[in-house]
């Protein structure tokens, strides 16, 4: 089941036997649109403990997908700003949102009684928190943080954890993603993998990573998935 295309729509038809019977998603830019929120809490944490200048917050974009400490290391910036950027995200929660489709997309997949999982490069603690706000963490069956596996991504022990936990072998599952380290995560599992474009201005990067398929709009995951 190998979808790769240049089109803007993505429809593909699949054979009943190459359907998925799980899903696992990243969290950020796929599920909720967070990068305005992450924008600020990431200058008001440059600027307490870095200081004054422009914040590299499209630097920061780039590593999306990893574990905040691990972003901090490639960019050789203080594990300190970690703190702020915690608390600013808190605080300033209640502004993310839901990407249209979304909401939809986790409703017609409960009606089929698909089990659904979170990997997601926050913490655990804050991404069921900030699911639970927005009132869909009940629609998966456990949400799983960077800081509660060995190897975040782009090691596939997150998505490796999440089938485990879902009782699916990886060539029944998809991972949808955003982000290059999302793919790669998935193709280190054996997932086939989904590049999210509805949230993401990445996409000749997700392409060039060769994703299974490409998916314009959340309602896309629905044709990979077997039905009730």
């Amino acid at each position: 089941m190998t979808v790769r295309t240049e089109s803007s729509d993505v429809r593909p038809t699949l054979g009943e036997a190459a359907l998925a019977d799980a899903v696992v998603f990243d969290l950020d830019g796929v599920l909720v649109d967070s990068f305005a929120v992450m924008r600020e809490a990431f200058g008001i944490a440059y600027a307490e403990v870095v200081g004054s200048g422009p914040a590299p917050f499209e630097d920061y974009n780039r590593h999306l997908g990893r574990f905040f400490p691990d972003i901090m290391r490639l960019m050789g910036l203080p594990l300190e700003m970690e703190a702020p950027f915690v608390r600013e995200s808190y605080r300033l929660a209640d502004r993310v949102r839901l990407f249209p489709g979304v909401a939809d997309l986790l409703a017609e997949l409960d009606a089929r009684n698909v089990p659904l999982a979170v990997a997601t490069g926050k913490a655990g603690v804050r991404a069921r928190s900030l699911l639970d706000g927005l009132g869909v963490l009940e629609r998966f069956r456990h949400v799983i943080g960077s800081d509660e596996i060995s190897r975040p991504k782009p090691a596939p022990d997150i998505v490796l954890r999440a089938l485990d936990l879902l009782d699916v072998p990886p060539d029944r599952a998809v991972m949808v993603g955003d982000a290059v380290t999302d793919l790669r995560s998935a193709r280190g599992a054996r997932v086939r993998s989904v590049a999210a474009l509805w949230g993401t201005t990445e996409e000749a990067a997700l392409r060039a990573e060769g994703p299974d398929v490409v998916a314009q709009a959340p309602t896309d995951v629905l044709a990979l998935v077997r039905a009730a």
